[in-house]
């Protein structure tokens, strides 16, 4: 169960701070833009089998989704974590990245009507904040934050999270897949776009660090900003396929910050 450390778990509306720069109010209409063109394009795209049902939560999530930019994508961000892509009880049911029902809910304060997918497959519907699945990555990693920043408001003054591919893949039987799974052809096409979107993030947070939740999400991250000076950095996967995060994954993590020099 995740716990927040605040006093209420009531969700906090965060009023927009009319004293804010000109250019820290837009931004979050940079991240929302930004959002909308990733959206359309991979809405474009077709996969071939075993994917059998393709879920863009940035359609049917999207209220949800833009009230999470717009509530905490003002400012600059020192540090940037990035996620492989939506998990079925999480991004896929909130629209927010890492989004396990309770964090979104409670810590978060992002609640949003979900609509429903055009497709979906009959063992991963989409039942949004009715989800009763926790999506233990989700919990695992807002959990940190919310252990070691107190509040959601806190975090976001220097961090954002943000996963650097939006669809999530079903094959006939139910099964996750992968974006790394894809066949060569639709991965290049899927990840051209998905560069371009986390260059954009990049020119907009102009973070000094770009950390990848686990190997994928850290490949990407030096690949698609190769050319930026920014530090690169790995953290654990919060993911219990990963036999290592099911001991102690919050201090592991920690410590891998604090090694790299991201947290004191």
């Amino acid at each position: 169960m995740f716990v927040a450390t605040t006093r209420s778990k009531r969700p906090v509306l965060i009023a927009a701070n009319k004293s804010s720069k000109r250019a820290d109010v837009s931004r979050p209409d940079n991240l929302i833009n930004a959002a909308k063109n990733l959206r359309d394009r991979v809405s474009r795209l077709r996969f071939a089998g075993p994917v059998a049902y393709v879920y863009n939560p940035l359609e049917y999530a999207w209220a949800a989704h833009e009230l999470y930019l717009r509530r905490y994508g003002a400012g600059q961000k020192r540090v940037v974590f990035l996620g492989m892509n939506p998990g079925p009880f999480g991004m896929v049911q909130t629209g927010v990245p890492f989004g396990q029902v309770a964090a979104v809910r409670d810590w978060l304060g992002v609640v949003s009507t979900i609509e429903i997918p055009r497709q979906q497959h009959p063992k991963r519907l989409v039942t949004g904040f009715d989800c009763h699945r926790s999506e233990i990555s989700g919990e695992r990693l807002w959990g940190l934050f919310a252990k070691r920043f107190g509040t959601a408001a806190n975090f976001f003054t220097n961090h954002f999270v943000v996963n650097y591919c939006p669809l999530a893949f079903v094959e006939s039987s139910g099964r996750n897949r992968t974006p790394d799974k894809l066949p060569r052809e639709e991965r290049d096409a899927l990840f051209s776009i998905c560069d371009q979107h986390l260059l954009q993030v990049v020119e907009v947070l102009k973070p000094e660090w770009l950390i990848g939740v686990g190997d994928f999400a850290a490949k990407r991250a030096e690949v698609a900003s190769a050319d930026y000076r920014l530090r690169i950095g790995k953290i654990l996967h919060p993911s219990p396929a990963c036999p290592a995060s099911n001991n102690d994954w919050t201090g592991k993590v920690t410590a891998q910050l604090r090694d790299l020099g991201v947290w004191s």
